[in-house]
């Protein structure tokens, strides 16, 4: 409320505003992305390129002609769309068909983001629900993995990245032979572990550095952190759920080491392995699928990282990231409900007396 000269104004909040803009925060989190991009391209070469490109030129398309459609100015300027596109890529395998990634593109803009309303009201995080279609229309291509830093990857493109739609790509078995590849498994450390006839156990250093099959994302874990703590630093991301997120997993996976160090990973595999270092930092500290009480943050981030760990060590599938963040965003809403701060100058309910 404010007075001029005999003229009373009322105005609604927020009354403070801060320089940070949604668009500022937003190019900030793709500042942040570009080396994970970066060394995901180092590691795995022109088919990750291609996969990361197609996936966010077909994010972009998609959100730009929706809004023309429906009569909008485009969205495209806030940068999220870059986002989920860059973070999808991620996800998938690096030599994962164009052509399924771009079906996945189009399905996180539309089926994970436009369909709920748009930036900022999604209840999923759109990258992570277009990896879940993904993965049940294609498992096959989905854990079709390619060797780290193998000769050749910078003069040409893997088998399956240029597959024609609905065709069977040449066996990546076969592709990988005839780069004089040996010992490649096809499978990542974390499929190695739980479904090898024997406990396999991924040097440290291979896992922290990214030189191990995998997702395009699944790259250097340090470098993935040194990027998150970027955000932190500019305070644009909640540093609390990675913390909850990664604390957990180490102190669940540290609990099973402990009874059974022989059938179950260490703690340092677990926290090195997979997508969880990715996730962590980029997708369940989403702003607007996440929880903003500070006690529900917490407890949002240690969900995700208990029910990750359960996932990878007692269910049927070797990761389990994606199902535990959706989880955790589906429940975000209702963690916020619980966790509420009591408003400041507010009494407590009366008990009913007798």
């Amino acid at each position: 409320m404010s007075m001029r000269g005999n003229i009373m104004e009322l105005r609604t909040s927020p009354h403070l505003h801060g320089q940070k803009t949604v668009e500022s925060i937003m190019l900030n989190v793709v500042w942040a992305l570009l080396p994970v991009c970066a060394y995901s391209v180092y590691a795995f070469g022109l088919s990750a390129l291609a996969l990361i490109v197609t996936c966010t030129l077909v994010c972009l398309l998609t959100e730009h002609l929706a809004c023309k459609w429906s009569g909008k100015d485009t969205s495209i300027n806030d940068y999220s769309a870059i986002i989920t596109g860059i973070l999808l890529a991620l996800t998938l395998p690096p030599a994962f068909p164009l052509w399924m990634g771009a079906v996945g593109a189009f399905l996180s803009i539309t089926l994970g983001k436009l369909l709920f309303g748009g930036i900022g009201f999604n209840v999923f995080n759109p990258a992570l629900v277009a990896r879940a279609f993904l993965q049940a229309a294609f498992p096959v291509a989905i854990t079709t993995w390619t060797p780290a830093c193998y000769v050749g990857r910078f003069s040409g493109f893997a088998p399956s990245t240029l597959t024609f739609p609905f065709t069977t790509p040449r066996p990546v078995t076969d592709w990988v032979a005839g780069l004089g590849v040996d010992g490649f498994s096809g499978a990542t450390p974390l499929s190695l572990f739980k479904f090898g006839e024997t406990p396999v156990v991924t040097d440290t250093m291979a896992l922290i550095t990214g030189n191990v099959a995998g997702s395009a994302g699944e790259t250097s874990a340090i470098l993935i952190l040194l990027c998150g703590l970027y955000l932190i630093a500019r305070k644009m991301m909640e540093w609390r759920i990675p913390a909850a997120m990664l604390g957990m997993a180490v102190l669940t996976s540290g609990a099973f080491y402990l009874y059974d160090n022989v059938s179950y990973p260490s703690p340092v595999f677990v926290l090195f392995s997979g997508g969880l270092m990715l996730g962590a930092m980029f997708m369940a500290t989403d702003m607007v699928s996440s929880p903003v009480a500070p006690l529900g943050i917490w407890i949002y981030g240690a969900l995700i990282g208990f029910i990750t760990v359960i996932i990878r060590l007692l269910g049927g599938l070797p990761e389990g990231v994606m199902y535990a963040i959706l989880l955790g965003n589906a429940l975000s809403p209702l963690i916020d409900t619980f966790t509420q701060p009591r408003i400041y100058g507010a009494r407590k309910k009366a008990k009913a007396e007798g």
